[in-house]
């Protein structure tokens, strides 16, 4: 039996990242909280089934504040690089952090699958978004009540923490890529890792 795992990888490790391991039957085996990277690193080290396990790890946005020289030389509103007064520095324009590069590398070196996604990109492409505020408890009860209800994922009815939804997402698209790889494109590659999404939803009637 194939195993598939989701990682909502967070920023830093002050806030929470999710990890959801789910079986063939969406049935979810662990949901969990993680934080540094050590604690990542121990979770798939001590993971018994990691061979049989396909992962998807969301992309983490760089949260690194920029100096207070920006609001001098990004004064005149042109895009950075089009411009030579104005040079990218610092990786102004860079989006995506890539903490646990290193690591997923060394379990792609062990013959581990792991993919990247871009969280709201594929929630919206599976029908999770929301009107509300991104991450709000408005969004978190959505996220939850359509995992539910849609996925007939088997969720308590007390308010889970939003890293976990995200992480049962990424477990989702890992399955779809498994499963139906017909349904899968790649949207990017991000330090050497495909960043796949679905093409549309998957039809769920069928997968019942």
């Amino acid at each position: 039996m194939n195993y598939y795992i989701g990682l909502s990888l967070a920023a830093s490790s002050g806030m929470d990242t999710g990890v959801a391991v789910m079986d063939e039957d969406n049935n979810l085996i662990l949901v969990d909280k993680l934080y540094t990277i050590n604690d990542i690193i121990y979770f798939f080290d001590n993971f018994p089934s990691l061979k049989y396990s396909k992962i998807c790890a969301s992309l983490v946005w760089d949260r690194t504040m920029l100096n207070g020289k920006w609001r001098i030389l990004g004064k005149p509103y042109q895009m950075v690089a089009t411009n030579p007064l104005i040079p990218n520095r610092e990786g102004w324009t860079q989006r995506y952090s890539t903490r646990g590069c290193e690591y997923f590398k060394s379990l792609t070196e062990k013959g581990i699958e792991i993919n990247r996604f871009e969280l709201y990109l594929t929630r919206q492409s599976l029908n999770l978004n929301s009107c509300y505020k991104e991450r709000s408890p408005a969004d978190c009860k959505f996220l939850q009540q359509a995992l539910r209800n849609e996925w007939g994922i088997d969720l308590p009815a007390n308010m889970m923490p939003m890293s976990q939804l995200e992480a049962i997402v990424g477990a989702l698209l890992a399955k779809e890529n498994s499963k139906n790889n017909n349904n899968i494109k790649v949207i990017s590659t991000f330090k050497d890792f495909k960043v796949i999404d679905v093409v549309s939803k998957p039809d769920l009637t069928a997968q019942r």
